[in-house]
């Protein structure tokens, strides 16, 4: 259902988000037509892990690929499913959610998992370093970028 939606490459504008506060998750929003990996993202994590708190950032516009892409996210999950995990396997619950979109067309993406309790204790979210431009010589982004297009 949802890989026939994803557009990797559509025209969006995107902002830098760490320049607004932290906005807590609405269930009610609507996802955003220009933005259907960011909007697929958003809804696998909302149905799996039934989130306290979800932040979904496209960070593409901070690496080398076209403008508009979808490819680079950085997620906040915050979920009482985390209770009693390790981090590791809380990431493999983000990784296997969002398993056909790291096939397709998501090429990088950065997971902070949290229990409510730590996000409690810590509501903050990290930043992303600066792109180093590793991406130029790989090709598997541009691959990617194409079969979403497909």
């Amino acid at each position: 259902m949802l890989p026939s939606v994803l557009r990797c490459a559509c025209p969006i504008s995107t902002t830098l988000a760490f320049t607004r506060p932290l906005a807590h998750f609405r269930p009610h929003m609507a996802p955003d037509p220009n933005r259907p990996v960011e909007g697929a993202i958003r809804t696998k994590l909302t149905q799996q892990l039934e989130p306290e708190h979800l932040e979904v950032h496209n960070e593409s516009h901070m690496h080398a690929v076209p403008p508009g892409s979808e490819s680079h996210f950085r997620v906040l999950v915050v979920s009482p499913r985390f209770d009693g995990l390790s981090l590791l396997q809380r990431h493999r619950l983000v990784n296997e959610t969002l398993a056909e979109e790291l096939k397709t067309c998501v090429h990088a993406l950065a997971i902070q998992a949290k229990t409510p309790l730590q996000w409690g204790s810590n509501p903050s979210i990290a930043k992303s370093p600066p792109c180093m431009g590793g991406s130029k010589g790989d090709h598997t982004v541009e691959e990617k970028l194409k079969a979403g297009q497909d």
